[in-house]
């Protein structure tokens, strides 16, 4: 089964976010292999980071934040914010600009690392074992509505102007 139907039918956040992480992932390899329009595929792999991006700091982690968890994800928004600063430099560039290639490869790294290592083998499993599949759910239909209506614009445009402070995120309780 593709990622992307996955995506659509699972309501559970932790399935749907892992899910778009894969969706990138591919993105990210059509891009370097020249697999189609690279102009087009950089606008969908920076739409869907942006619109991941929102989500995630105005949606998942408000909702997941705790005391427990507070360090991971004030660390994740930073990584946003790292990553949306190098997105911002490569959606000025032009696919044959001759740092377009270096700059796509720090992002893809800066992404992976943030996705799989620190999300996918750190956060979610916290998260998995102290919540129930109820409460995962009821923020995976607010993420992917939030996710849908997004991607129903262009979200990219959006980053250039967040790329001063890391996104705020409520206190722990």
């Amino acid at each position: 089964m593709s990622s992307k139907p996955a995506a659509k039918n699972s309501t559970d956040v932790l399935q749907l976010l892992t899910a778009q992480h894969a969706e990138v992932d591919a993105l990210f390899e059509k891009i370097e292999n020249g697999a189609g329009n690279r102009t087009a595929l950089l606008t969908e792999l920076a739409d869907k980071l942006a619109a991941h991006a929102a989500v995630e700091e105005k949606v998942f982690y408000p909702s997941v934040m705790a005391r427990s968890t507070s360090d991971k994800l004030h660390e994740s928004v930073e990584e946003h914010l790292q990553i949306k600063r190098v997105l911002a430099d490569l959606i000025e560039m032009r696919p044959d600009d001759e740092n377009f290639k270096a700059k796509l490869k720090v992002l893809k790294e800066d992404v992976s690392h943030h996705a799989h290592r620190e999300e996918e083998d750190k956060l979610f499993p916290m998260l998995r074992s102290s919540m129930t599949a109820d409460d995962l759910a009821a923020i995976g239909n607010e993420t992917l509505a939030m996710f849908e209506q997004l991607m129903t614009g262009h979200p990219h445009k959006n980053v250039p102007n967040e790329t001063e402070h890391a996104a705020p995120l409520p206190p722990a309780s």
